[in-house]
């Protein structure tokens, strides 16, 4: 039984099993996609964003000046918490008399701080786009009204409301078929080595003498 196989043995076993393992390919890519298209469920995204504002001198206004900036950065991160905040997705849910946990709705959302700006962006996927972008309406309402009470501060405005989305984000059903059937041909490959390896048939007459260590004298030809 060979214990190795060199580059040129590998592209021999390849060539000579190409089409098993093309096949495996074709049954894990074609596997993926019906699982993507028929078991998972699809999930929409919708996206608002947010700028923040700082009280100056009784006038709601947006901060220029650097130290300023970096203020409003700083506070950015403190207001992502406050989205995410049991209080406020807790409000969500019973405003859009929605049937899931805190923490299912907390899985939803992500939140992120737009380098160098003072500006929030919320993302939600759920499976249902409606309900999707009502969550991502809604909770710039209900936080704007809590980090006013939390932190006495003039709140944030809306830059852009969430639509519904008509394409789901969730499967990715052709990067999800392109990945499997990569995977397959790879298992495809595994497979022809491992027959390989694994068979001790005496094939050639170098088999003989690698894997017996005897001399050969003759071959007899086939009729």
């Amino acid at each position: 039984m060979q214990d190795t196989i060199d580059l040129k043995e590998l592209l021999k076993i390849i060539k000579n099993r190409i089409w098993m393992i093309i096949c495996i390919g074709l049954i894990f890519g074609i596997t993926s996609g019906v699982v993507s298209q028929f078991l998972i469920t699809p999930e929409y995204k919708s996206t608002t964003t947010l700028i923040i504002n700082k009280e100056n001198e009784d006038s709601k206004t947006q901060l220029s000046n650097s130290d300023d900036l970096n203020y409003v950065q700083k506070l950015a991160y403190t207001y992502s918490e406050i989205i995410t905040s049991r209080t406020v997705l807790t409000k969500t849910i019973d405003k859009l008399n929605l049937d899931m946990s805190y923490k299912k709705l907390a899985s939803c959302i992500e939140v992120t701080n737009i380098s160098n700006t003072q500006i929030i962006k919320i993302d939600v996927e759920y499976r249902n786009p409606k309900i999707a972008r009502d969550i991502c309406n809604t909770i710039p309402t209900i936080f704007d009204k809590e980090v006013q009470r939390i932190m006495k501060v003039s709140g944030v405005e809306v830059i852009d409301k969430a639509v519904a989305s008509s394409k789901p984000v969730k499967p990715n059903k052709k990067t999800n078929v392109i990945l499997a059937s990569i995977f397959g041909i790879f298992v495809g490959i595994c497979i022809a080595i491992i027959e390989v390896l694994l068979n001790t048939k005496i094939k050639t007459t170098s088999d003989i003498k690698e894997n017996l260590g005897m001399n050969f004298l003759g071959v007899i030809p086939k009729q």
